[in-house]
């Protein structure tokens, strides 16, 4: 397995340790990466697109996050999709699915794990549906809405907010690999000074906490070790590019120090991760962190110029 050199930067805020846990579910970064996403993004996106996406974002009025900036609002999707979770799950039923692709390692179909690319109906707004589609293409469809200038200002301000946050999901590894475990969600593991948690939770929030707990500081320290070559190697790319990116990820340095268990031997105990896994999964964060802050500010300043 690869071991990526740390920055000095990133080694110094690795030092951080989580002392809560989540609940087992599906969420992608948690609040903290979200934020640093949008930090990120934010510092690289020209003055006039910056005012521009603060100026559609203010007008969110549905009060699910603590302030309507960039970094708030970068978590938007998951508060909307589980502002209804435990009464109606209108929200939740119609979003859930578009926060990932589960991307088989021992049958990698893009197209099938997309739902065959479903169409969004003639007259409605990608906002609207269809439920059964993937995080590839509901960037896409958000992307050529906030683009159009024939979008009304509502789905706009909603294109914009769910670009802010699906973006970001798309880097988590496990939101683009499977292995038949629900993204890891079965894999029960045990890392160095944190609780047990399952396999997602730790590249969710315990490899990203691990890098500090406060999303200004973390993200100053992430943009001041990007260098320009970087800069130019990663800002460009499709959605399928950056799925497929992830994928490779997760199967070389997620699951690949795993692969002398099989997947069902995977969801059965805890597994407990050793001190090279865990170095190499803080520095694939907290890149992962960067890759997606730099592309969402592409896709924005390409969008609204």
């Amino acid at each position: 397995m690869k071991v990526y050199t740390m920055r000095p930067h990133i080694a110094i805020l690795f030092a951080g340790l989580m002392i809560l846990m989540r609940p087992a579910t599906g969420y992608c970064w948690g609040d903290e990466g979200h934020e640093i996403v949008g930090l990120i993004a934010e510092h690289y996106l020209r003055p006039e697109v910056r005012t521009r996406v603060i100026a559609l974002l203010a007008r969110d009025s549905s009060g699910l996050t603590r302030g309507t900036g960039i970094a708030p609002e970068a978590t938007w999707a998951d508060k909307f999709r589980d502002s209804d979770r435990d009464t109606t799950q209108l929200h939740y039923r119609q979003t859930r699915e578009w926060h990932f692709i589960d991307i088989e390692l021992d049958r990698p179909d893009i197209d099938d794990a997309c739902f065959r690319h479903p169409v969004v109906a003639i007259g409605s707004n990608a906002s609207e549906g269809p439920a059964a589609d993937c995080i590839l293409d509901k960037i896409d469809e958000f992307r050529g809405e906030l683009r159009s200038p024939a979008t009304g200002a509502g789905e706009k301000r909603l294109a914009l907010q769910f670009l802010l946050h699906l973006v970001g999901d798309l880097h988590q590894p496990l939101h683009a690999a499977d292995h038949h475990d629900r993204g890891g969600n079965q894999v029960r593991v045990k890392g160095a000074g944190s609780p047990p948690g399952n396999l997602h939770h730790y590249w969710d929030t315990v490899f990203v906490e691990r890098l500090g707990r406060r999303a200004d500081e973390v993200s100053r320290g992430l943009i001041a070790g990007i260098s320009d070559e970087q800069r130019r190697a990663w800002s460009g790319g499709s959605s399928t590019d950056w799925a497929q990116q992830s994928f490779e990820i997760a199967r070389s340095h997620v699951y690949g120090p795993l692969q002398h268990m099989d997947a069902e031997a995977l969801s059965r105990g805890t597994i407990a991760l050793d001190a090279r896994y865990e170095a190499d999964a803080g520095n694939i964060v907290a890149e992962q962190l960067q890759r997606a802050g730099l592309r969402l500010a592409q896709l924005l300043n390409d969008a609204l110029q």
